[in-house]
């Protein structure tokens, strides 16, 4: 076999190989989409049989509702993907937006709904409560070592400001007397 041929037939394998790969992988990925679709179809009439709160179920739609878009990009993609395999020139920023846009049309879906505000308040909550246990304990911390606290600090600041509130009103009646005793000496003179 001449080295031509040996070449024709080696191109003719490759693409009878990457063909079969390509199919495999068409076949694949549609099986992977039909069993996720049957999962959340599942998953919904589940959710439509049960008795859970008004938040639980808006929180379920909304990762419904994202994961559709999900599934929406992961189509858009295998319609890239077999643009590209039938030689059509595609941009790779096509790739990266159909997920940058998924990624953000999820996060709307999930973030819009009562369960998401619900657990960041929850969360919020926490937060606030862990920051004050943590307050406290810095504060008996400081205490007990012989530190000033902010407590302590604005105690002595409170005392200052009514410190200086009667030194003033000392300073009027000294005043006042200051000015009926000069009175009283010009008048006996």
């Amino acid at each position: 076999m001449s080295e031509s041929n040996q070449s024709t037939a080696a191109g003719e394998q490759w693409s009878e190989y990457v063909e079969e790969l390509n199919r495999s992988f068409v076949e694949t990925f549609e099986q992977n989409m039909r069993m996720q679709t049957e999962f959340l179809d599942s998953w919904r009439e589940s959710l439509a049989e049960g008795d859970l709160d008004e938040t639980t179920v808006d929180g379920m739609q909304g990762a419904s509702r994202a994961y559709e878009v999900w599934m929406e990009a992961a189509d858009a993609q295998y319609e890239l993907v077999g643009e590209t395999l039938r030689g059509e020139d595609v941009d790779l920023e096509e790739f990266r937006d159909v997920w940058l846009n998924a990624a953000n049309d999820a996060f709307k879906e999930v973030m819009g709904t009562s369960a998401f505000a619900a657990a960041t308040g929850q969360t919020v909550g926490d937060m606030l409560e862990a920051s004050e246990q943590l307050d406290r304990l810095n504060r008996e911390t400081l205490g007990s070592l012989g530190f000033a606290t902010d407590g302590d600090i604005e105690e002595v600041g409170e005392r200052l400001v009514e410190l200086e509130r009667r030194q003033h009103a000392v300073e009027r009646k000294l005043d006042h007397l200051v000015e009926l005793i000069e009175e009283t000496h010009t008048e006996e003179l």
